[in-house]
């Protein structure tokens, strides 16, 4: 982790979640906060490595477990506390408690931008801009959704630990039914795994399955938008991204080498493109945060 960093619990009105936070460099400027937001079987240590990147640019960098999420607490068996208006009021009682004093940049990857979503659409005041990283405008494709199913129902007839002897026989899945792929070693992915609420992952993996599309709701959002993805995905095809950032007028980089995971896969380039678009902001506003998306594309 970068100097300064630290691991605690954020006290919410929606209750405490598993946190890393990491202060802007010493010497730099601070510029404003980013929360982050992870994937379907994911969690806060997915964005490791790009905290030092974004730290040096200014920014402070927090990372969330959402509900019932590896070291975020949650119900066990009660799927409707992971109903999507469940997560998206977690996430702003989470900006809440970070303070309204500088400007708050949401982040969501995968799953996480679609809560994420979710949490903008019921309310934006909060935050600054939001950066949807591998997640598209629906469902998932096909492929993936026979994926996240076959997890669904072995994770209906197994125990947690019986579920990861049988996900490591079969080999770790591509992309996002991936829960032996991440940052971090096995034994860390595994810790991760028996953390995470059966529930959570139940709930969540339905709702992939069967999201609709609310991209022309977001577009109505008064606030800038940046779509940001690898060069190739098969959760989202990179086609249905680009089409989404057009009818949000979003900002959207296409990081060079990096598949479902940029932030893990291509961490430099990645948190490179998160900040210059934060900072783009800026200057548009004269220091504020805040006004419409450019609409421009770059690969990073």
């Amino acid at each position: 982790m970068p100097p300064g960093a630290r691991t605690y619990r954020l006290h919410t009105s929606r209750g405490e979640f598993a946190v890393v936070d990491v202060p802007p460099a010493e010497g730099t400027e601070p510029k404003g906060v980013v929360l982050s937001l992870p994937g379907f079987t994911g969690s806060k240590e997915d964005f490791t490595l790009v905290h030092a990147p974004l730290a040096a640019r200014g920014y402070r960098s927090v990372a969330v477990d959402g509900r019932g999420q590896y070291e975020s607490d949650g119900p066990v068996d009660d799927e409707s506390a992971y109903a999507r208006a469940q997560l998206a009021r977690d996430v702003l009682a989470q900006a809440e408690a970070l303070g309204p004093d500088v400007p708050l940049h949401l982040v969501g990857h995968s799953l996480g931008g679609q809560i994420a979503r979710a949490a903008v659409l019921e309310d934006p005041s909060p935050f600054s801009s939001l950066t949807l990283i591998s997640s598209g405008p629906a469902r998932i494709s096909v492929s993936q959704e026979q994926r996240v199913t076959l997890l669904r129902d072995t994770l209906a007839r197994m125990t947690m630990a019986q579920c990861w002897e049988a996900i490591l026989a079969l080999g770790p899945p591509e992309e996002i039914g991936g829960p032996a792929r991440g940052v971090g070693g096995r034994e860390h992915l595994r810790r991760r795994w028996l953390g995470t609420r059966r529930a959570q992952l139940l709930a969540t993996g339905r709702q992939l399955c069967t999201e609709p599309d609310l991209v022309d709701e977001l577009a109505a959002v008064p606030l800038p938008f940046h779509v940001l993805s690898g060069a190739h995905d098969d959760t989202w095809p990179v086609p249905d991204l680009d089409a989404m950032a057009v009818r949000l007028n979003a900002h959207r980089t296409v990081v060079v080498g990096a598949g479902h995971s940029p932030a893990a896969e291509r961490p430099e380039p990645t948190a490179d493109a998160l900040a210059a678009f934060w900072d783009g902001l800026q200057a548009h506003r004269g220091g504020t945060a805040t006004g419409t998306a450019t609409g421009s594309r770059s690969l990073a």
